[in-house]
Order: C-alpha cells, then sequence, then structure tokens
C-alpha cells in the first residue's frame, strides 16, 4: 500500500508540474489567465518591483536550495527517497502558483507589434521555444526529470540507479566550432 501511495504522490505531483507549465506559458503570453505578466497595475511600482523580486526571488531560492545534495540528503530523511524528485516539482509548482496568485504587474507597455506577420513571428518563436523545452525534458530523459521514473521502479519495487549521461544521437550530428 505505501508503495502506491508514493506512485500516486509522485503521479499527482507530475500532473500538478506539468499544469503549472502550461499556465506560466499562458501568464507570460497572457492567453485564458485572470492576471498575466503584462495586466494593468494595480499597486505603486515600487511595491509592484519588490513584490515581484521577493516572489522570483523565492522560486529562485527554492530551486537552488533542494537541488543541492546536502539538502537532498537531509530531506529523504522525512520523505521517501523515491518521492524526493516529486516532492521538489510539488514545491516548485507551489513557489510558481505564489508567483501567479501575488504577482504585481508594472504596468506600461514595453514593445507592442501590431504587424500580424509580425505577431505570427513572434507568437512562432513562443510557440517554438515551449516545444523546444518540452524536447530538451526528454532528451535527458522526461520522466527521471520530473520525478516518474524514480516512483514506478520504487512501485515495481526495482532500486532506480542514476541514469548515466549520454550523447543523444541528435547531439552527435551538431557540428560545435569550439571542439
Amino acid at each position: 500500500m505505501k508503495r502506491f501511495l508514493i506512485f500516486a504522490y509522485g503521479v499527482i505531483c507530475y500532473a500538478l508540474s506539468v499544469a503549472t507549465l502550461l499556465y506560466t506559458a499562458a501568464f507570460l503570453i497572457n492567453v485564458g489567465v485572470p492576471k498575466s505578466i503584462d495586466s494593468a497595475r494595480e499597486v505603486p511600482l515600487t511595491t509592484a518591483l519588490l513584490t515581484d523580486l521577493a516572489l522570483v526571488a523565492l522560486f529562485g531560492v527554492q530551486h537552488s536550495v533542494m537541488a543541492r545534495p546536502t539538502f537532498k540528503r537531509w530531506w529523504t530523511r522525512i520523505v521517501p527517497e523515491a518521492a524526493e524528485r516529486s516532492t521538489y516539482m510539488l514545491f516548485s509548482s507551489a513557489a510558481l502558483i505564489a508567483l501567479f496568485a501575488f504577482w504585481q504587474p508594472m504596468g506600461g507597455v514595453v514593445w507592442n507589434v501590431s504587424a500580424p506577420v509580425g505577431q505570427a513571428i513572434l507568437y512562432g518563436t513562443f510557440a517554438f521555444g515551449w516545444v523546444l523545452l518540452l524536447l530538451a525534458t526528454f532528451l535527458i530523459n522526461h520522466f527521471d526529470l520530473f520525478g516518474l521514473r524514480q516512483v514506478w521502479l520504487q512501485l515495481l519495487g526495482r532500486p532506480c540507479q542514476p541514469l548515466p549521461f549520454k550523447v543523444t544521437a541528435l547531439y552527435r550530428h551538431v557540428r560545435h566550432p569550439i571542439y
């Protein structure tokens, strides 16, 4: 029963992480969200700036501290080792959700593109970036990165060995001028 609960926890954390990443894209492009990165300002500029800096710092500190081996050794005394990565993803999602909830737009227009071709290029570039991000997660093992591999192997009762870092076939065909 414990193994199934850890697996279910990992799947829930994964689903929350994917939903948070999708919301991040919508937040950045101002599509289908109640408040986005560039909504109208609601508080004085200084308050907005300090609040947003604190929210970004919260995400950065969480992301950096929980990734440290020392923290992981300590943390796995509290949570099962198989759930460590899922918990990292849960806390990362929570930090982003806090950022979305408490974000204070600074107002003003930094740039505006009204030409349809320009808009299409920008939206296409934005979409390409997100597709590239998704592809990159699969190139380094998406399911390990998001914690699903660990909870799956734990459910099967198999040990989770670290994956070796390998150069993929795609990477081998790219010429690097500095090598």
